[in-house]
């Protein structure tokens, strides 16, 4: 008999998980590069800048976040193995030494007894109430392996982004430090003409605005690299504090532009694999529901020693075997609207999954568009940063000819320094457009077995 429910319990209540067909173009619509490439794992080394390498490698490691994700990895690697154990039988053991009388007008003497027992009881898997459970538990354990992915490739490029702002900012205290030099060197001069009487007050004043300008930009910036530092601090798992060297904006090298199809990009992107194994392990706690509504069979026994003599205790064995079933009869539609929740719950997984993918797509089109028109609007912020400079000297050289006013020479300058901070900032803008696209693609995982 016992064989028999052993075979019987080969099926399983629920429906078997079949994985979403999601329906993706063809290929992008701003993808530069049509043939397949593989994606690079450590793509942020393609910059080619090794603090950026070195800050990435120990926020791996130190980064809060990541750790609690590994954490929940293996909480979830215990409760795959603690559910899994529901489907075998449990062992125990009794054992009991008690002593009485129940006749007290009689003044009998007490009775004593002593038994010692072991005990198996299992609950046959005959609906596969267990085994689902096991496979909801198990598919909740690669589901949270990919949520760690999702928190690695996000730290990644929060440390490529933040990291690239901080030499963007230190790329504009340098220009307004250089500006404000070049600003009161010719704020001196204007003094000097002014008390001889050559120049007007009023060129005065302008040179005084513009090296004013100057001046409340430098403490602009330094609050903001401070605040980016701090920022990376804690990112790197850290006390926030101040970086002891940074390198220089534009030392960095673009990477090329990696090259996927949309279908590969649902194998890559570790977000859409968590959510499909959350659909899977959603899906299967619908089999769990519905083997809820039929009825538990289980089987139990115990084998000892009982006595009421401890001289004759181990002469004395003792066993029990048992079956004994138990279900639901009437209890007003709760079962059935259990299996209903369970299967609302894995409607709104699917549709999660789906919408997970199509932002998967929308940020893989935005960084490529990205991409391209931030590497246009580059070559005009750099056409025109050489044009002010140039524009700059010509100014300056007309201006001490008398061929011109002053006030060209300040707008002259005011454009120069404008320039050169669009295209500090767009030069930053260009390279976190890279990051962002290899982060769209899923690159950067980072586990024992990539």
């Amino acid at each position: 008999m016992i064989l028999l429910l052993i075979g019987v319990s080969g099926c399983m209540m629920g429906p078997n998980f079949q994985k979403p067909v999601v329906n993706t173009p063809v290929e992008f619509n701003y993808e530069m590069v049509k043939t397949d490439t593989v994606l690079n794992l450590r793509w942020w080394e393609l910059f080619q800048d090794p603090q950026l390498v070195s800050l990435i490698d120990t926020a791996l490691k130190n980064n809060k976040n990541v750790l609690i994700a590994a954490s929940r990895v293996e909480e979830a690697r215990l409760v795959a193995g603690y559910t899994k154990s529901d489907q075998w039988p449990s062992i125990a053991y009794t054992g009991k030494a008690s002593r009485m009388d129940l006749n007290l007008i009689e003044n009998d003497d007490p009775s004593n007894s002593y038994s010692a027992m072991g005990n198996i009881n299992w609950e046959i898997d005959f609906w596969g109430k267990y085994r689902r459970a096991t496979e909801s538990a198990r598919n909740d354990l690669l589901g949270s392996q990919y949520a760690q992915r999702v928190v690695q490739v996000s730290l990644i490029s929060e440390i490529a982004n933040t990291y690239f702002l901080l030499l963007n900012f230190n790329a504009k205290l340098e220009i307004s430090k250089h500006t404000l030099n070049t600003r009161q060197e010719g704020l001196k001069i204007m003094n000097s003409k002014f008390e001889h009487g050559t120049i007007p007050e009023i060129d005065v004043n302008q040179a005084e605005i513009q090296e004013a300008i100057a001046a409340s930009a430098v403490p602009t910036f330094i609050r903001a690299i401070a605040q980016t530092e701090h920022a990376l601090g804690i990112l790197l798992g850290q006390n926030p504090g101040s970086m002891d060297s940074i390198g220089k904006l534009g030392d960095e090298q673009a990477p090329e532009i990696p090259a996927g199809i949309p279908s590969e990009l649902l194998e890559r992107r570790p977000d859409v694999m968590q959510a499909e194994y959350v659909l899977a392990a959603q899906n299967a706690r619908i089999g769990v529901a519905q083997a809820m509504r039929f009825p538990s069979i289980s089987l139990t026994g115990s084998l000892g020693m009982a006595s009421g003599d401890l001289s004759s205790f181990l002469s004395s064995p003792a066993w029990s075997l048992a079956g004994g079933i138990t279900g639901p009869i009437f209890n007003f539609g709760k079962n059935k609207r259990r299996v209903e929740i369970e299967k609302q719950r894995t409607e709104q997984a699917l549709l999660n999954y789906e919408n997970i993918v199509l932002q998967s797509l929308r940020e893989v089109e935005d960084a490529l568009v990205e991409i391209q028109t931030l590497e246009q609007e580059l070559q005009a912020v750099l056409r025109q940063k050489k044009a002010a400079e140039n524009a700059v000297i010509l100014s300056r050289e007309r201006y001490h000819e008398g061929v011109t006013s002053y006030l060209e020479v300040l707008d002259s300058d005011r454009s120069q320094f404008n320039a050169d901070l669009a295209a500090a900032e767009t030069y930053q803008k260009y390279l976190n457009s890279h990051v962002k696209l290899y982060k769209a693609l899923g690159g950067g995982w980072i586990s024992p077995e990539k």
